[in-house]
C-alpha cells in the first residue's frame, strides 16, 4: 500500500527519510539515473577484463593502464579533453531527438555532411578576415548538419518512415557524398596519397584554450550541452516536446504542432553534429578528408544512452568514453593489445546499458515507499 501524503514522519532515520512519498521519490529517481547506468558500466569493465584475461593478460593491469592512459597525466587529460569535445556535439544528436521519443543514430552522417560544408564555406572566402571566415563556417557546418537530420526528421513526419533506419542510411550516404566530392571535384591535386581538399589556410584555424592543448571545440560543446538543457528542461518548446514525446496522441488532442517540433529538434540535434565536423576541420584537420570519419558520430550514440539522454549528463560520460578512446594507445604499448580493443569494450558498454534498461522502476529502494 502506498503511504499517505499526509501521514506524519516516522523516527525511523535515514532510511525512513529516504522513504518519504515527495522527497524520497525524487532522490530516488535522482539516484536510480546515476546508480543503474554505473553499475552496467562496472559490469562491463568486469566482462571486458575476462575477455582480456582469456588472451593471457592481467586484467588488473588493463585497468591501471586504461586509467593511466585516460587520466595518469595532464598530456593524457588533454587528449581524453580533446577526444570528449565531438562526442558531446554529437551525443546532443541523439539525446535531443530523443525528448520526442526519437531515435535518431545519425550523428556521424551530419557531422560529414557540417564537415563538407565547412571546408566549402572556407574556401569559397579566400581573402576574407579568419573571424568571418570562422564564423561563415560554423555557420554552414550547423546548417548543413541540421538540414541532414531535419530531413531524416521530416521522412518519419510525412512518410511514415522509421527515423532509426533513415538516420543510419544517411550517414552511409554522407560517406558516399564525402567520397565522391573530396576524390572528385574538392581534391586538392597536391594530396596524392590521401585524397583531401585544399587546406582552409592556417589563418583560419581554430587554437586552443589558453594554458591547454585543447581546441575551442570543447568549450562550445559544454554550452552546447547547457544551452540544450535549458532548451529542454525550462522553456515552453522543451515541454511541449517532452509531452509529445511521452503521448505524441495527447499531444495533438491539447493541439501540439508535433510535425514543426520533430523538424525543428531534429535541425537543432543535426546543428549540434554538423558543429563537431567544423570543429574537426578547423581545430584539427585543417581539410576535409576521410580521417573525419573516425566513428564520432557513433560513439556520440553510446554517451547519449549512457547519460539517458540528459544533455548535461553527456558531458561527463563524454569525457568517460573520451578516456576510454584515449587509452587504447598505451593498451597497445603496454600489453600489446590492438588500439581498437577500446572499440569491444564501448560496444560491450552499450549492450549492458540496454540489458540495464529494465532495471529503472523495478527497485523498491529508489521508489520512495513507506515500509
Amino acid at each position: 500500500m502506498k503511504a499517505d501524503v499526509g501521514a506524519p514522519i516516522s523516527t525511523g532515520g535515514v532510511g525512513a527519510l529516504l522513504r518519504l512519498p515527495v522527497y524520497g521519490r525524487k532522490i530516488g529517481g535522482a539516484a536510480e539515473y546515476v546508480i543503474i547506468p554505473a553499475l552496467a558500466l562496472a559490469a562491463s569493465l568486469v566482462l571486458f577484463g575476462i575477455f582480456v584475461g582469456l588472451f593471457g593478460k592481467n586484467p588488473l593491469d588493463l585497468y591501471f593502464y586504461m586509467y593511466q592512459g585516460a587520466f595518469g597525466t595532464w598530456f593524457s587529460w588533454q587528449n581524453t579533453l580533446t577526444r570528449a569535445a565531438p562526442l558531446i556535439l554529437t551525443a546532443l544528436c541523439t539525446a535531443l531527438p530523443a525528448q520526442l521519443g526519437m531515435v535518431i543514430i545519425g550523428g556521424e552522417g551530419a557531422l560529414l555532411i557540417g564537415a563538407l560544408s565547412a571546408t566549402s564555406a572556407a574556401l569559397a572566402l579566400p581573402d576574407v578576415s579568419p573571424w568571418f571566415v570562422d564564423i561563415a563556417m560554423a555557420v554552414a557546418g550547423m546548417f548543413g548538419g541540421g538540414l541532414w537530420i531535419a530531413l531524416s526528421g521530416a521522412l518519419r513526419q510525412y512518410r511514415g518512415v522509421n527515423e532509426t533506419i533513415s538516420s543510419l542510411l544517411l550517414v552511409y550516404i554522407a560517406l558516399a557524398i564525402l567520397n565522391y566530392l573530396v576524390e572528385g571535384p574538392m581534391r586538392d591535386p597536391t594530396s596524392l596519397n590521401k585524397p583531401s581538399t585544399r587546406e582552409i589556410g592556417a589563418a583560419n584555424m581554430i587554437g586552443n584554450i589558453p594554458g591547454m592543448e585543447v581546441h575551442w571545440g570543447l568549450v562550445f560543446g559544454i554550452v552546447a550541452a547547457v544551452l540544450s538543457y535549458i532548451l529542454i528542461y525550462h522553456t515552453v518548446f522543451g515541454f511541449a516536446a517532452r509531452v509529445a514525446g511521452g503521448n505524441i496522441r495527447a499531444a495533438k488532442v491539447v493541439g501540439l504542432s508535433v510535425g514543426k517540433l520533430i523538424l525543428i529538434t531534429c535541425f537543432l540535434a543535426g546543428a549540434a553534429a554538423g558543429l563537431a565536423g567544423m570543429m574537426e576541420v578547423a581545430a584539427v584537420q585543417g581539410r576535409t578528408n576521410a580521417n573525419l570519419a573516425a566513428g564520432y558520430g557513433f560513439a556520440g550514440i553510446l554517451v547519449a544512452f549512457l547519460a539517458r539522454q540528459n544533455p548535461l549528463a553527456v558531458i561527463p560520460v563524454s569525457i568517460l568514453l573520451g578516456g576510454i578512446g584515449a587509452s587504447g594507445g598505451l593498451l597497445q604499448r603496454r600489453l600489446g593489445l590492438p588500439d581498437a580493443s577500446v572499440l569491444v569494450l564501448e560496444g560491450v558498454i552499450f549492450v549492458m546499458v540496454l540489458a540495464s534498461d529494465t532495471l529503472y522502476g523495478r527497485w523498491s529502494f529508489f521508489k520512495g515507499k513507506a515500509g
